[in-house]
Formats: structure tokens, sequence, C-alpha cells
């Protein structure tokens, strides 16, 4: 990845009576801009997300999208904000207000905001959801599009990692996650979990935060990763992190089943450039998922990382979202 950089611009913007989004524009001022959508939902940026991407450059970029008279050299205005309830984002842990439509009208607001015209979306796990569910909605407002690890919200997918999938995979880990839950209401986790992270009593909530938040760091590597499982011990990520992505899931995402996929929703973005990495061994966010996105979408170019599983910190993943200009073609071109 790129050498870290700190943010030119920071600020807050009020997008409802109720929530305010704290925002982060990194790279050069009038350079062309891309928007990082982080995951969760509820997970917040990081400082180490804006590293995906060089400042002083974009035309790498194009390479990846075969784009090759768009291979002229301009740096990357990179903007990263956190969606509602988390990270900087004010009330923390809110779940009033809180759906991916609003999330998807605040970033026309924030655009807005901006002053941008268009710009790149860049996003992966539920930031790929959120990708998908703004290009449909915002077609016009999107330039390209970069995502990893294909989450459409679909009840098949919520089901293989909170209910019989994974589960198979970590059954150490998986003992943990529902030992909170009392046996006969594990037939339905993520409701069983609503009820615990939405308790009166602080340590009730607290506990199921780290359990449900544990769960998913352990997953997320190829290799189990010791110092990304004890974030789950940090009670205010876990409280956000575990309370608005529950929200969500037991609200199906506010959308119909398998929407994301539906061919009337593609076609509104099949014009859009799109890149999809995805890790092989990814569990929480499996591969059929970007297979499935791929078959109804035939024009994106699907690359399977053979050594990597969830996050975007896997050498695989974090090495092709970040030098995406290996391609034979493209360099031929770029040198003509």
């Amino acid at each position: 990845m790129y050498p870290p950089i700190e943010p030119y611009q920071t600020g807050k913007l009020k997008v409802s009576d109720l929530h305010t989004l704290h925002y982060e524009v990194s790279g050069k001022r009038e350079g062309t801009p891309v928007v990082f959508l982080h995951g969760g939902p509820g997970a917040g940026c990081e400082p180490q997300d804006r590293s995906f991407f060089d400042p002083t450059k974009y035309k790498v970029t194009f390479c990846l999208f075969r784009m090759y008279d768009t291979l002229i050299d301009s740096p990357w205005q990179i903007i990263c904000f956190d969606q509602r309830g988390a990270g900087k984002s004010v009330p923390t842990a809110s779940l009033e207000e809180n759906t991916t439509w609003d999330l998807v009208k605040d970033m026309e607001r924030l655009r807005e905001h901006l002053g941008i015209d268009k710009w790149h979306v860049f996003g992966g796990s539920w930031g790929s959801t959120l990708s998908l569910a703004y290009a449909q909605s915002h077609p016009d407002r999107v330039k390209t599009m970069v995502m990893r690890g294909i989450f459409t919200l679909r009840k098949s997918e919520l089901r293989f990692f909170y209910q019989d999938g994974t589960s198979h995979l970590f059954p150490e880990a998986w003992e943990e996650f529902i030992e909170p839950i009392p046996e006969p209401e594990r037939h339905d986790k993520i409701t069983a979990y609503h009820a615990q992270l939405n308790s009166v009593d602080d340590e009730t909530r607290l506990r199921a935060a780290r359990a449900w938040t544990k769960w998913e760091m352990y997953t997320s590597k190829l290799y189990v990763d010791p110092a990304r499982v004890a974030e789950a011990e940090k009670n205010d990520f876990a409280n956000a992190f575990a309370r608005i992505e529950n929200h969500y899931f037991v609200n199906d995402g506010f959308m119909r089943d398998g929407q994301l996929l539906e061919k009337q929703e593609i076609d509104k973005i099949r014009h859009i450039p799109c890149v999809v990495v995805q890790g092989r061994y990814d569990v929480i966010c499996p591969a059929t998922t970007a297979y499935a996105l791929k078959k109804v979408w035939p024009e994106i170019t699907l690359h399977i990382v053979p050594d990597a599983g969830h996050s975007a910190r896997e050498p695989g993943i974090a090495k092709l979202l970040v030098k995406v200009s290996l391609c034979d073609t493209a360099r031929k071109k770029a040198r003509t």
C-alpha cells in the first residue's frame, strides 16, 4: 500500500436533525475524486484506508478498466467518511434514521457539499453493498467502481455466516459466538442477538457486542490475526459495529431479497466500468456472491485472489487493489 498521508480537510456534515457525518479529504485538492466506502455497516474509516490510492496519479486505475484513452497523469482527491452512527460520526451507534437509503442520500449530500460532479466509487464488504445501492440510485454520478468482497445482503448470505456455513470452518470461534444466546433461540441468531444488542442493561448489550464483533474479526482473514480479534474488546467500537450491523441484517438491508442483483437494477449501471477483487477463501462474503454478480453483469472484471480471505489487508487483495495496472495489454497500449 502507498505511504500514509494526512487529510488536508476534515469536516462535519449535518445530514438530518439527528445525524452529523465526519468526513476527510486527502490527496490533491484539484485531483480526480474517489469516495471510499467502509464496511460493516458500522465499522468506520481508518487512516490506512487512504493508502489504497496513489495521491500523485490515477492513471494506473484506468489500466484496470482498459480505458486506454484516459491514461493521463492526474492526482487523486480521496474522500473518506464515517457512515451514520460509525466512527467519528454522531450520535455513535444510533439506529434511528439509519438505513441503506439514508446512506445513499448522505453520499449525495456529501458529493454536493464538496462540489463534485462525478466520482469514482471504491468499497469492500458492506462497502460493496453501498456501492451498488448508490450507483443504481445515481448512475450518472459514478465514473467507475472498484469493489472487494462482494456482499449483496441476501438471506442466503446472512444464513451462511450467522447460521450454518462458516460455523463448520471455525468451530472454536463459533462456540464463543453462540454462547451468549440461549439454546432455544439459536434457530435465528441474528434476531436473538438483536434483542441483546438493544438491551437496556449495559453489560448484556456490551457482552453481546463483543461476541458479535469477535466472530467477524476472527474469521476476516485467511490466517487468524490476533490483533484484529483484539479489536472486539474495544467497547466503543464493538458497540457501534455490532448494533448497526445487526440492525441492518435483521431488517434485510431495507431492500428486497436479491434486489441489487436484479436485472433491472444492474441494467442501470451496466455501462459503468467495474472491477471486483474477491478472496477465494472469503468466509464472510463467499465468492459465490461475486460470481453471481459476474453472471448478471458479465461486463465487470472479476479477479479471484487464490490465497486470500475477506480482509482488504490480505496481501494478495491489497496488492491488486493498489496495483491494478498490471495488465500487459494496458502497458503496451500506454507505451504507444
